[in-house]
């Protein structure tokens, strides 16, 4: 008799743990499908709500703020860094997603060195989890939303290295030319600048074009945009304070 007790029992228990996941999921219902507004060429601006939670789709766009200064020059694949969300995420309905000085973590994965030609260091990261301010964690998938999905340098960088290299070069031009004219004769002063800078600027542009790029580097508070590769979820009591 008592066999046949716990054998019930147990398959009453059995029953139970198949049953609640059911009802739990049988529980759940959309509400409203709302809308984020962060970047106009977004993939995606879908966020499904639903009376358990918020679900950010696929291909969503996110803005993000570094929390440390970063430098390739002293990074490496495997190293963490740290974001925050620099504002409250709101839809564009008015429902709240991912509170102000939500912070999230990346995974460095690649880092390009500056290459000959002025071609620009080059930075593969993957954001990896969202930590909510009362420390709920929660794992994301997403890369910058980049043309390459990487960051580097924009092309105003560039150009003030040209610029710089362009610029010392020529004063440097100027300056020599300015010493062959005064030797001879110091007359001729006026006709060595014009000689010595159109060289020295020429010989500072190409070598700014054939020397290595510059170095990615952000200050803290910077901000960058980020493509959702997977939905993730944030339950609405976690955001609820």
């Amino acid at each position: 008799m008592l066999k046949k007790i716990l054998t019930f029992t147990f398959i009453l228990s059995l029953l139970g743990m198949q049953t609640v996941p059911v009802l739990a999921a049988a529980c759940e219902k959309t509400v409203a499908v709302e809308h984020l507004d962060v970047h106009k060429n977004a993939p995606c601006n879908v966020v499904t709500i639903t009376n358990l939670r918020k679900t950010v789709e696929k291909g969503n766009v996110l803005v993000f703020a570094f929390d440390e200064k970063y430098f390739s020059k002293c990074s490496k694949a495997g190293d963490i860094v740290h974001f925050v969300v620099p504002q409250a995420l709101y839809t564009c309905e008015g429902t709240l997603v991912l509170p102000a000085e939500t912070k999230i973590t990346a995974e460095v994965t690649n880092v390009e060195k500056p290459k000959w030609f002025n071609k620009n260091a080059r930075v593969s990261l993957i954001f990896r989890q969202i930590i909510l301010p009362d420390n709920t964690c929660i794992n994301i998938k997403a890369r910058p939303f980049t043309k390459d999905c990487k960051l580097k340098e924009g092309p105003w960088t560039t150009a003030g290295k040209l610029a710089l290299s362009t610029l010392t070069l020529g004063i440097v031009g100027a300056g020599a030319g300015v010493g062959f004219s005064f030797i001879p004769n110091p007359a001729e002063i006026g006709t060595g600048l014009a000689i010595g800078i159109p060289i020295g600027c020429g010989v500072g542009f190409v070598v700014g074009l054939i020397t290595p790029g510059c170095h990615y580097k952000a200050k803290k508070g910077e901000t960058i945009f980020a493509l959702l590769i997977d939905e993730f979820s944030v339950c609405n009591n976690a955001c609820a304070k």
